[in-house]
């Protein structure tokens, strides 16, 4: 198991480097959409290319942080049967569904991308917007975006496994919204006990 989990670790790292650089990319995006706006309004000038690299910034950050952010145990759940489970039941879940669903799907999604970019930029594809961008970067980032995610599926089922043999500790113990919910309230009591010189119960 000692090379699965480091290939894991391996992953996790990319997925975490490649996560926290695209943020950047929501920055710049809000600077392009701002100079096209200040553009457009005092020179009445303005062109397709800035609103498509708007989309291409915003789906690359989306896309390639898709990874980081399963890494993370951030992607959205649906709480209502999940967080009435059991923990090992929770742990069977999350097994299941990214060994049924989440992977079949990833390498489903990567196996028609690659193809596709590939083609877009074989024959040079541009936008049909007058004026647009070429086509084959947006569509790269999709690609490079699902194979992440398979990398990060494979990454996930490894962990799930050794955590369900015991021989690492689970790296996201799971809070149920109402746990959390009443986390955040006993916190926030406490800092207005704080705030009054109060000692909170």
């Amino acid at each position: 198991m000692k090379p699965f989990l480091s290939l894991a670790r391996g992953i996790d790292r990319l997925s975490e480097w490649i996560g926290k650089s695209v943020i950047w990319l929501i920055l710049l995006a809000i600077a392009v959409s701002a100079a096209n706006a200040i553009i457009r309004k005092v020179f009445s000038s303005s062109s397709n290319a800035w609103l498509e690299l708007q989309w291409y910034l915003y789906g690359a950050a989306f896309m390639l942080a898709a990874a980081y952010t399963l890494k993370e145990n951030e992607h959205i759940r649906i709480d209502i049967f999940y967080g009435t489970r059991s923990r090992r039941a929770q742990h069977w879940i999350d097994l299941i569904g990214h060994l049924l669903f989440l992977t079949p799907f990833v390498v489903l999604m990567t196996w028609m991308t690659v193809p596709y970019a590939y083609q877009a930029w074989k024959i040079g594809q541009i936008s049909t917007n007058a004026g647009g961008l070429i086509i084959w970067p947006a569509r790269a980032i999709l690609a490079a975006g699902f194979a992440l995610l398979t990398l990060q599926a494979i990454s996930e089922i490894i962990k799930k496994i050794a955590v369900m043999r015991g021989l690492i500790e689970d790296p996201h113990p799971f809070v149920s919204h109402q746990q959390a919910a009443e986390k955040e309230g006993a916190a926030l009591a406490g800092d207005a006990a704080g705030r009054n010189g109060e000692k909170p119960e």
